[in-house]
């Protein structure tokens, strides 16, 4: 993660990505095949971005939508009304003590964010992760959909490492470390790869009758 490489815009630099990996490793040839186009997945980035991440932490979907429609309907996506807000009106929209610490600890960062586009990844995750409460994997993340990074890769994403052991027939599952080494063989398009096993991990899912 040395440099920005290719930045992910169109569904077309997704397919270009998973044409690439079909011919360089048929485990992704045979995913492909079942799961059909890839995702573009792009996301907005920014304060708003990662807040909603730190809201989604250890929650239901249903949940951190429920909280995120408090705080939008109190004004309280601004990182100005974030850093001067209490703790007791953060709560009171559904924070836990924790998040409401780390909304803030987000809104005081300084973050600038214009800044993050043009910078390196390994840079990009550092100054995220320096964050109290946002970590490795919603840096990547952020990396990935948000800045459109091509070779960024999540391998702390248990979806991920599940997925990897069955596209690749492995006894257990992958850790974060060695998921991290394995990815670096799908480089330069391993955004890419992170999609196709995400989309795997359904199709198999769903294939052994999993909900």
């Amino acid at each position: 993660m040395s440099a920005i490489g290719r930045i992910i815009e169109t569904e077309a630099c997704v397919a270009e990505g998973a044409a690439w990996l079909a011919a360089e490793e048929p485990r992704f040839a045979h995913a492909l095949a079942l799961t059909g186009p890839l995702p573009l997945r792009r996301r907005q980035g920014g304060f708003t971005q990662l807040l909603s991440a730190i809201v989604s932490q250890q929650v239901s979907v249903a949940s951190a939508n429920a909280i995120w429609a408090r705080l939008e309907g109190a004004g309280m996506t601004d990182p100005d009304r974030i850093a001067d807000a209490s703790d007791e009106a953060l709560r009171a929209l559904g924070l836990s003590r924790q998040k409401a610490s780390y909304a803030r600890a987000l809104a005081q960062a300084g973050i600038d964010f214009a800044a993050l586009d043009g910078a390196p990844t390994e840079q990009v995750v550092a100054r995220l992760t320096a964050v109290k409460g946002i970590g490795v994997w919603t840096a990547e993340i952020y990396a990935m959909f948000s800045l459109g990074r091509a070779d960024v890769f999540a391998p702390g994403d248990l979806a991920l490492q599940e997925s990897a052991r069955l596209l690749f027939d492995l006894e257990d599952r992958p850790r974060e470390k060695a998921l991290r080494q394995m990815a670096e063989a799908w480089s330069p398009w391993r955004a890419v790869a992170a999609r196709a096993l995400w989309a795997y991990y359904h199709v198999a899912k769903d294939k052994e009758g999993i909900r």
